[in-house]
């Protein structure tokens, strides 16, 4: 009598592995994460393929992509994840959440909004440790190790989610010395005859900023350029020039007058990138619903006052 084999079950350790490839999208990034070395990390997913009877991961453009039967392995590798951490939870029942956060954002929301959100939930889950890369940029089109990004400007981006988190104003200022010395503008016409201080025009990758000095004065001449933000309140404290600053960062000072405040005012938005497969992550998912609560908290500094 004949005996069919039996058909080998996927090993959990495995199904693990692939769920911190899929999340990451590289096989380096899982192996730091999971304290294992590449070569391991591959002959665990070649192991889960073998198990499955196909592939679970697909080389993209950007990374590892997961096919269809690596999506129904990963929510299987998420549920014993999940009964895993729920033995962690503390003697009341409520879950302590622990793992790395890896999400990028603008310089001044990295400061004022995503830090104090952030510390929010540390005192809460001590054990969640959030990396924050700064930059100015669109949203990544191509599979990066970043959990979240937040970015200026409707991104357009491809197996992701993308949606709002609120909007703030750009706005003219100017130090009082600088006004003192040359003057308030009167009118958007007068601008011209005054220094702009602002991004690197050549370097600017993000549209909706690229955009707002050419809605009021396209002929300033340009006075001290950077790419990040901070550098462009403290030059136009220093009276380098008129500044178009964030409201929530420049009404911080007050040696900052702002100018033209009923002729100038550009709206942009936040939004926030993420995916799926990351956001279905407890710790992740406390990050977002945090920076969305601190958005909301701050709607009138981020929208700014007409003084």
């Amino acid at each position: 009598m004949s005996v069919t084999p039996a058909t080998p079950r996927p090993n959990p350790d495995d199904l693990l592995v692939l769920l911190a490839v899929g999340r990451t999208g590289r096989y380096v990034a899982a192996a730091d994460e999971l304290g294992l070395n590449h070569t391991t990390i591959s002959r665990r997913i070649a192991a889960l393929e073998h198990a499955l009877g196909g592939r679970v991961l697909m080389r993209g453009a950007g990374g590892w992509e997961l096919t269809e039967l690596g999506r129904e392995a990963l929510a299987a590798a998420e549920t014993i994840e999940s009964a895993v951490r729920a033995l962690g939870s503390g003697t009341d029942g409520v879950r302590t959440l622990e793992g790395v956060v890896r999400m990028s954002a603008t310089d001044g929301f990295s400061a004022y909004l995503a830090a104090p959100a952030i510390a929010r939930v540390q005192r809460d889950h001590p054990k969640v440790t959030v990396e924050i890369i700064t930059a100015t940029r669109r949203a990544s089109l191509q599979r990066s190790s970043l959990d979240i990004e937040v970015v200026v400007g409707k991104p357009q981006v491809r197996r992701a989610e993308a949606f709002p988190l609120g909007d703030y104003t750009l706005a003219l200022y100017a130090s009082e010395s600088y006004l003192a010395v040359h003057g308030s503008p009167e009118s958007a016409a007068d601008l011209s005859n005054h220094p702009l201080v602002y991004f690197i025009d050549s370097m600017l990758q993000v549209d909706d900023l690229d955009l707002a000095p050419t809605l009021f004065a396209p002929t300033m001449r340009e006075s001290i350029s950077s790419t990040n933000v901070f550098v462009h309140v403290e030059a136009t404290r220093a009276s380098a020039g008129i500044g178009l600053l964030p409201c929530f960062m420049a009404d911080r000072h007050p040696d900052l007058i702002r100018v033209l405040p009923h002729q100038v005012a550009v709206r942009v938005t936040y939004w926030l990138v993420t995916r799926p497969e990351t956001l279905r992550r407890p710790e992740v998912a406390a990050i977002v619903r945090a920076l969305r609560s601190q958005v909301s908290t701050m709607r009138t500094q981020l929208l700014g006052t007409i003084p």
